[in-house]
């Protein structure tokens, strides 16, 4: 593993918390659906090797996950 592979690693897997800390903030009756697709996304593009789409990839999740934040902060939680 080369320095590139070990911060894009190290994005993803900041990613990966972020989403889990955000998602400790959804409603009761939606958190486990929640963390269970964080985690199934995480796990589908598990053996991506291609540093482009990873480098995609992160960009995708953190979009989503600010959308996520802002909606939950709409609702008040």
């Amino acid at each position: 593993m080369d320095l590139q592979d070990f911060l894009l690693r190290a994005r993803v897997l900041k990613l990966y918390r972020q989403a889990l800390r955000i998602s400790a903030r959804a409603p009761t009756a939606a958190k486990d659906e929640l963390r269970q697709t964080i985690r199934q996304e995480m796990e589908n593009n598990r053996d991506c090797k291609d540093k482009q789409r990873i480098r995609y990839l992160i960009s995708e999740g953190m979009e989503r996950l600010k959308r996520l934040d802002e909606m939950l902060d709409m609702q008040g939680h």
